[in-house]
């Protein structure tokens, strides 16, 4: 950091990080996530007002510019990432197996420290990982999505109450690349039908169709009553 740094200095280290806030910002609110435009920019701002801070409050009189070597001028910034962290984890969502909310998280914690290198003088740095982390956000997205992963749901079907469906379901589900899991019977009162729960596990990138297929090839020997799934990749 400058030991005297100007008026000029410090604006152009506020607006590179309003700019590098709206352009990340803008990519998750136009995706429908819940950190958007302005929690960005304020993330931003509230880490790169921070280091000005620390650099404005350095005592300089009667100082040769070695002795700042031993200062420790990283408090106030490490507060801010403590407390960006608690920001951060709130954003994180875990209902069984599914997380959503990581790479929100993850884009706070970014934009935190751009805005503390922004704020510090570091501004090639600063705009370098904007740069970085817009084509990580946006460019590496489709690649992402691209990549086979597992899947999982819960599925209910409606049927006679026999056993037998424990084993002829996951069979008939097998040719279509499909694996299914027995959890659990709910017999109906009065009724000689059975609800049956199975998880249904298969592997497909991101970006493919949802498991259409499976249902409709389901519905001609079952009724369906529910299909959740419960894997989502987290974001």
């Amino acid at each position: 950091m400058p030991l005297h740094p100007t008026w000029t200095d410090i604006a152009i280290r506020l607006a590179l990080t309003i700019l590098a806030g709206a352009i990340i910002g803008f990519d998750r609110g136009a995706r429908g996530h819940a950190a958007g435009l302005r929690t960005t920019i304020l993330v931003g701002l509230a880490a790169s007002l921070s280091m000005i801070q620390a650099n404005l409050l350095l005592s300089l009189d009667g100082k040769e510019p070695g002795s700042f070597a031993v200062m420790d001028l990283m408090r106030l910034p490490l507060g801010i990432l403590t407390g960006v962290g608690f920001i951060g984890g709130g954003t994180i969502l875990k209902k069984g197996d599914l997380v959503t909310g990581v790479t929100t998280a993850a884009t706070l914690w970014l934009i935190t420290v751009i805005g503390l290198c922004l704020g510090g003088g570091q501004l090639a740095l600063g705009c370098i990982a904007t740069v970085i982390g817009v084509v990580t956000l946006s460019v590496l997205k489709w690649v992402d999505e691209m990549i086979p992963r597992r899947h999982r749901a819960t599925l209910i079907v409606t049927c006679e109450a026999d056993f037998g469906v424990i084993d002829a379901l996951p069979k008939l589900i097998a040719p279509l690349h499909y694996s299914g899991r027995f959890q659990e019977q709910r017999r109906h009162d009065g009724s000689a039908k059975a609800d049956y729960v199975f998880e249904v596990s298969w592997r497909r990138p991101e970006a493919t169709y949802p498991p259409i297929d499976l249902l409709r090839f389901l519905e001609k020997h079952f009724v369906v009553r529910s299909f959740e799934l419960t894997t989502e990749n987290g974001k």
